[in-house]
């Protein structure tokens, strides 16, 4: 049995989102029990193609992306946090038996893992996370069985060894969102341990839909839709590359017709896609409403987005800051963090990982 890969430690600092289309990097430092200061982070964008549906496709021009995204950080710590993505990973929850010794808990879960997963156990790495009792129970623990293909690891080991990087814990992507959604939890209003939350985590290419009741994720799921189809549109209507496109719908510059009939088609669409989100999770599970909306990922920040959503939805729609109540080191900018923190939900909860949250 592999195991590490979901192990917690408390040396590693900077958390690394390797997404379909950028390296984002959040450096965080504990600074007293459940205090942490932001010390830095970076996004750099990755050449097309050099990921695709999760894999890496050119170890070096990632590597150097990485690299180049640590140079931008600023930081002497080469210690990080990587993830996997969630559609990599198997996981399985699992009743056992409470005060296993490691090595009898070892070889159980070995066994129910031949029962559930479909690959050669050698070519798999596999750990397990104990996450507490079973109710009431004295007798039984709650345990998380977690496998993922031994070359998927290695890659992300490769290219972050490449950039002079140092993998101290290799995470899973949902599970780096849920402990980053953790710090927002705090700050949402008349919250509970009832309190319904969707997140949705608006990549390139894939919504990922994540539900939390308090602290607990019961429901996930992706929709094909993504910031990619506005960038997409951008391109065939101005004659820009994907790079101008990028940096266009950033830093602004594109023709006055480019908020009536790109972005706003673009935005109404993706209010349908929360709505229909919604919809689907209230009628197809035992909840019957969605407290809050929680948008992440680099649209998220979009002008008016929030509004929309809410209009749609009839939910209380916010943008992902799961920096909220951390210090900031002097360099960070609070504006302008305010605009990328919906893009770093990941690298934070990865982070946040490495300090022992």
């Amino acid at each position: 049995m592999s195991l590490g890969f979901l192990q917690r430690k408390k040396t590693s600092f900077i958390g690394v989102d390797v997404s379909a289309t950028a390296v984002k990097m959040v450096e965080l430092s504990a600074i007293g029990k459940q205090q942490f200061r932001l010390d830095g982070y970076a996004n750099v964008t990755l050449p097309k193609g050099a990921i695709s549906d999760g894999n890496i496709n050119d170890l070096t021009q990632v590597a150097e992306s990485m690299r180049a995204a640590w140079r931008l950080l600023g930081s002497r710590a080469r210690q990080v946090v990587l993830a996997l993505p969630t559609a990599a990973v198997i996981s399985k929850r699992v009743i056992m038996p409470a005060g296993l010794r490691e090595e009898d808990m070892e070889l159980q879960v070995e066994s129910e893992a031949n029962q559930y997963i479909p690959f050669p156990l050698d070519e798999m790495n596999l750990d397990f996370q104990i996450l507490g009792p079973m109710g009431k129970s004295t007798d039984e623990v709650e345990v998380l069985i977690v496998a993922a293909k031994k070359e998927k690891i290695d890659d992300r080991v490769a290219v972050a060894e490449e950039a002079g990087l140092k993998v101290q814990i290799m995470d899973v992507e949902a599970y780096a969102t849920e402990t980053a959604y953790r710090q927002i939890l705090r700050h949402l209003p008349d919250h509970s341990k009832k309190t319904v939350t969707m997140i949705l985590d608006i990549g390139a290419f894939v919504t990922h839909i994540n539900v939390m009741v308090g602290t607990q994720s019961v429901y996930a799921r992706e929709q094909a839709f993504g910031g990619a189809s506005l960038s997409q549109e951008i391109q065939r209507r101005f004659g820009l590359s994907p790079e101008e496109s990028e940096i266009a719908k950033r830093q602004g510059g594109l023709p006055a017709s480019y908020a009536q009939e790109v972005l706003q088609p673009f935005l109404q669409n993706l209010a349908a896609e929360a709505a229909r989100a919604v919809s689907f999770f209230t009628n197809s599970t035992q909840y019957s409403k969605v407290d809050h909306l929680l948008l992440a990922g680099g649209v998220a920040a979009t002008d008016g987005l929030t509004a929309l959503i809410e209009e749609k939805t009839g939910v209380h729609t916010l943008v992902a800051n799961a920096f909220g109540g951390m210090t900031l080191a002097n360099k960070i900018k609070p504006s302008q963090l305010q605009v990328d923190a919906p893009a770093l939900m990941i690298a934070c909860g990865l982070a946040l990982r490495g300090v022992d949250a």
